[in-house]
């Protein structure tokens, strides 16, 4: 039989309020999609993509971090999130843009599976 290791309260505590930032980030950004704000359209127009996208993407980015913010399906949340974190450093590379704007989504995506993996037992054995 398999002992499973209980995860410490400050680590626990640790990896939420990390999910809690990167939740609320992304939340940010999807309800500036839904929404369809000005920043929004701009920014995804700027970047090539149509400007009847930017629902599509809210849509996309705002049920991949629900589906990241709820235990029982934060790890499909966490591969669309990536999934959606790739897409944005592949943009980032087309346009040239500094390594600071390829940066930042790398971290929010090493920030997703942190904090999976600090409460995740399974996940920390593979490591």
């Amino acid at each position: 039989m398999e002992t499973v290791k209980k995860v410490s309260k400050g680590v626990m505590w640790t990896s939420y309020m990390l999910q809690g930032i990167v939740v609320l980030l992304f939340l940010m950004g999807a309800f500036n999609n839904l929404l369809q704000t000005e920043m929004a359209v701009e920014g995804a127009v700027e970047f090539g993509y149509p400007e009847d996208s930017v629902l599509y993407l809210g849509i996309i980015l705002f049920v991949s971090t629900v589906l990241y913010a709820i235990p029982k399906t934060t790890f499909i949340g966490g591969l669309l999130l990536t999934a959606w974190l790739g897409g944005a450093v592949a943009t980032h590379i087309i346009h040239n843009d500094p390594v600071t704007g390829i940066l930042f989504p790398v971290i929010f995506g090493i920030l997703v599976w942190v904090s999976i993996w600090l409460r995740n037992e399974k996940l920390r054995a593979l490591c």
